[in-house]
């Protein structure tokens, strides 16, 4: 049930998703990795900003966007049919490392708004008003096997602090396709998880994969603050 203003918030939102399309500058950074046929796994899709990106550069191809949040979903799924995007997926749940179900958190803005943006299976920064949503996990590894993925070229991960769990539940995966990687690394939102970055380094690196910072993206050997970061396989 949503407020009156929170309706109002709801339309802008969906008008966004529907009309415009973000992340277009990162179109040249991820070609080399999302051909035509490319398979991409979006996780945390949110309004389909990314979702529509990857859609669009692989046309013979599949995405499949996870988004867990109800309110989200309600954007998504109108924004997905409108720009007729039949090669999108949309998958109801959230990615962690172990399946099973999880609370996730929206903060709630001053005027009533949700920041559905900054939803977390960590919980909200601040004490902040939040709206609490019980939500249903599975693990990338359980449905890659489920799906009969045959090939992941691409997973995007802004789970706010969520991304090592992601990581972690699809290991299996990403050393059997060795897709890219483009992951939202914050200090606070994994602070929040109770992680820290250098893991993800350990992890991925036996992998044989190496890091780039954005936006300009040049090369890291280890987490160098708060950006958005590709990791390639060697």
């Amino acid at each position: 049930m949503l407020t009156l203003h929170q309706r109002v918030g709801w339309l802008r939102h969906l008008g966004i998703a529907c009309f415009q399309q973000h992340h277009r500058e990162l179109e040249p950074v991820f070609r080399p990795y999302v051909g035509a046929e490319a398979v991409v796994v979006d996780v945390g899709a949110h309004a389909g900003q990314f979702t529509k990106l990857f859609a669009g550069m692989a046309p013979q191809g599949r995405v499949y966007a996870f988004e867990p949040s109800v309110y989200a979903r309600s954007i998504l799924k109108p924004a997905v049919a409108f720009n007729r995007l039949r090669n999108v997926e949309i998958v109801p749940t959230g990615l962690s490392d172990q399946p099973g179900q999880a609370t996730l958190s929206t903060p709630v803005k001053e005027r009533g708004g949700f920041g559905f943006g900054l939803a977390s299976l960590a919980g909200v920064s601040g004490g902040r008003v939040r709206s609490d949503q019980t939500v249903e996990l599975q693990t990338l590894d359980g449905f890659a096997q489920r799906a009969d993925l045959k090939r992941l070229d691409f997973l995007k991960a802004d789970v706010e602090g969520w991304e090592a769990h992601v990581l972690r539940g699809g290991a299996q995966t990403l050393r059997r396709f060795r897709p890219a990687l483009f992951l939202e690394l914050s200090v606070e939102a994994l602070g929040r998880a109770g992680e820290t970055a250098p893991p993800i380094w350990d992890l991925l690196g036996p992998m044989g994969y190496s890091a780039l910072k954005a936006p300009e993206f040049r090369s890291v050997a280890a987490f160098d603050g708060t950006s958005d970061y590709l990791f390639v396989a060697r």
